[in-house]
C-alpha cells in the first residue's frame, strides 16, 4: 500500500469554507482517484494547516494522483493554498 500526505494552508478568517470544502468538493474529487483506499483530512488545533493522508492500492497510483494534484493545485477560490505534495510507502499499520 502507498500514500500521499498533502498539506496546505489555510487563508485567514476562512475557516468556515475551508469546514465546507472536504464534503463538498475535497471528498466527492478524491472518490474519483484511480485505486484510493482510503482518505483522512486533518486539521490543525492550534494552527493554519490542513493535511490530507491518503492510501492507494499501487506505487503508481499514488504517484500519479500525487502528481495531478501538484500540477492542479486547489481548486479556483479555495481558501487554501498548497504547500506540498510527497508520496510515502506504507510499512506498518495498526
Amino acid at each position: 500500500m502507498y500514500g500521499i500526505i498533502i498539506e496546505v494552508r489555510v487563508e485567514p478568517y476562512r475557516e468556515e469554507e475551508l469546514r465546507k470544502m472536504p464534503e463538498n468538493m475535497i471528498v466527492p474529487r478524491a472518490r474519483t482517484h484511480q485505486g484510493i483506499a482510503a482518505g483522512y483530512w486533518l486539521r490543525s488545533l492550534d494552527g493554519d494547516v490542513l493535511r490530507a493522508v491518503q492510501l492507494y492500492d499501487t506505487k503508481t497510483n499514488a504517484q500519479e494522483t500525487a502528481d495531478q494534484i501538484r500540477s492542479e493545485g486547489p481548486p479556483s477560490g479555495a481558501p487554501v493554498s498548497l504547500v506540498s505534495v510527497n508520496t510515502y510507502e506504507v510499512i506498518a499499520q495498526v
